[in-house]
């Protein structure tokens, strides 16, 4: 491993204070880049097309998936990086095929690229708790947990952490993985929960009527932690050496989607009537998904901890609207 315990809070040598962000335009890597701009990093977003990700943030127009990995090393260590931080990847709204080219194919060019790297950038690749198995009710979930995703995205999530690791392992890389639970706050995009309750709420208040918020049963408990958090746990790992390994990061609590939805619905003002569709039949109705994670070795290791209530990434997922920009 690249690191331990004992490691923790080295910021790496060298002058260049340069990080680039994969997915900079997305709703985590938009965070991420204001967090790295506003330590006063020069911050290089790096997307398929040069959009904007920010005040302070250079656009790096660059298809991960078409260029060579010689080719690709080449531009995301221009300018001597000290930091690739991966926050692309597709979610729950995309395709199989999408899922598979996003979170598994990209980051095996990423790591073949980066392996040929001199001198040698260190990668924090976000991966997801989706990752992890099922898990029983009242057992929270540490970096031990069994990885047998039940989803698409959860496989091919999967695979892309195990890349990097392997990578790691061998030596190939400087790598740390953060197993990322439920982002919240402003910007959700509107494929996630909140961000769809969010975007259905402003539409009835531009009407002036009562919104009707169609969604699957709101039965599951989740850990989700506040962006600004998130971010927070990014910009920890980027000042530590700790490497070859995964760190959760959560809140630590499993906490009610329902709660949280009508928490919105409070927050915003606007009348609203949830429709659930029916719960599914068979074993599984018996199972409402629960998820908390352990978040120990994070505390321990970075020196991070989550310090907003979920009731601020409300509150700010609220006041500003989701950019139309993914």
């Amino acid at each position: 491993m690249f690191g331990s315990a004992e490691e923790k809070y080295v910021i790496p040598d060298g002058g260049s204070t340069r990080v680039v962000v994969l997915g900079g335009t997305g709703f985590v890597g938009r965070h991420v880049c204001a967090a790295f701009v506003a330590e006063g990093r020069e911050v290089v977003s790096v997307s398929r097309r040069a959009e904007p990700a920010g005040p302070g943030v250079r656009p790096l127009a660059l298809d991960l998936c078409a260029a060579q990995p010689a080719a690709l090393a080449r531009t995301l260590t221009d300018g001597r990086p000290t930091l690739v931080v991966n926050a692309a990847g597709a979610v729950w709204a995309a395709s199989e095929q999408a899922m598979e080219t996003a979170n598994t194919e990209l980051v095996r060019r990423l790591v073949d690229g980066l392996r040929r790297a001199r001198p040698r950038v260190r990668l924090i690749h976000l991966g997801s708790v989706n990752e992890y198995a099922p898990t029983p009710r009242g057992l929270p979930v540490d970096e031990s947990a069994p990885t047998l995703p039940t989803t698409v995205y959860g496989r091919t999530k999967l695979r892309g952490t195990e890349l990097v690791l392997d990578a790691a392992r061998r030596g190939d890389l400087n790598a740390l993985v953060l197993r990322m639970a439920n982002v919240a706050g402003p910007g959700s995009p509107p494929a996630s929960l909140l961000g769809r309750v969010a975007h259905e709420l402003r539409l009835a208040r531009g009407r002036g009527g009562t919104a009707e918020i169609r969604l699957a049963p709101l039965r599951a408990e989740r850990d989700f932690v506040d962006a600004a958090d998130a971010v927070d746990a990014v910009t920890a790992a980027a000042r530590s050496s700790v490497g070859g390994r995964v760190l959760n990061i959560g809140s630590g609590e499993a906490v009610s989607v329902r709660a949280l939805v009508d928490l919105l619905i409070r927050v915003s003002g606007v009348p609203a009537r949830i429709v659930e569709s029916p719960a599914p039949a068979g074993p599984s109705a018996a199972r409402p998904e629960w998820l908390e994670v352990d978040i120990r070795s994070a505390r321990e290791l970075l020196g991070w901890a989550p310090r907003r209530r979920l009731a601020d990434a409300v509150a700010d997922l609220w006041r500003e609207p989701a950019d139309p920009v993914a």
